[in-house]
């Protein structure tokens, strides 16, 4: 065993890929060598067509308490080359998120804190359990949350981003859900197999619509609202190419046809 798998634990079941951080002494602290096993989990998730959704979740009281704060003293005290690679490493990571073609649930408990609340960010949907909390609180070391902050922009609008990591609080996952961080609640006793559920009817979806659809949903933010209907008109005719298209309107003209006049 390689110490990427006792920092990730990989389990998969029914189409969902989950990835677990192992780190619970460190409450996930990210380090480099967590890093590099998500980016390298997350790349043969790629590969596999059998893995429809990945599940991201942690090991013991919290989701991700942010980065390493003793390795980032130790690189950050190697010069400021040292730091740019390592801060790109992260910033790859969170986009090699974003642009992968399934979906990405975060699974959050505990506490999902400075990059441990940019990792679930990244994530394309988050699933947080009731008593969870979530916060970008480097404002108070002089930091910044500074490679998710386009993410976060986007997903939030400009003054609750900036009303997030400027005032650096650490806020429930109820608030989380009604500013628009998270997608659903789900009660701590059942927490874990309603993530389970929620996953797994994801991954009954055509695999094909899934990949179109995020891939469409984030490239217009780089677009007009022009040029994102006429990439809407291009990926609207890739998804009735597929086969998955194809068989799902010929199963409901039948349905229709064969129903009551």
């Amino acid at each position: 065993m390689n110490m990427a798998d006792t920092l990730l634990r990989v389990t998969e079941s029914a189409g969902v890929l989950t990835l677990c951080l192992n780190r619970p002494e460190k409450r996930n602290a990210l380090n480099g060598a967590l890093v590099e096993a998500l980016a390298e989990a997350l790349e043969r998730a790629e590969e596999r067509d059998e893995v429809r959704v990945v599940v991201l979740r942690g090991e013991g009281t919290d989701f991700c308490a942010g980065a390493d704060l003793q390795e980032l003293e130790r690189v950050t005290e190697k010069g400021a080359e040292a730091s740019l690679a390592d801060a790109r490493r992260l910033g790859a990571l969170l986009l090699q998120m974003r642009r992968h073609p399934r979906p990405i649930v975060a699974a959050v408990h505990g506490r999902a804190l400075a990059g441990g609340c940019g990792l679930a960010t990244a994530c394309d949907l988050i699933l947080a359990r009731e008593g969870a909390e979530l916060g970008y609180p480097e404002v108070h070391l002089g930091f910044v949350p500074a490679m998710v902050m386009a993410i976060l922009r986007l997903k939030l609008g400009e003054s609750r981003a900036f009303e997030l990591v400027t005032l650096g609080q650490r806020i429930p996952a109820s608030e989380a859900y009604r500013m628009g961080l998270v997608n659903r609640v789900l009660p701590a006793e059942t927490f874990l197999p309603d993530v389970e559920r929620y996953a797994t009817e994801l991954a009954r979806r055509p695999p094909s619509a899934l990949a179109l659809t995020k891939g469409l949903l984030y490239e217009l933010a780089d677009l007009s609202v022009a040029d994102g209907v006429l990439r809407g008109a291009e990926v609207n005719v890739e998804a009735r190419m597929t086969e998955a298209c194809r068989a799902g309107v010929r199963e409901f003209l039948a349905k229709r046809r064969s129903g009551p006049a």
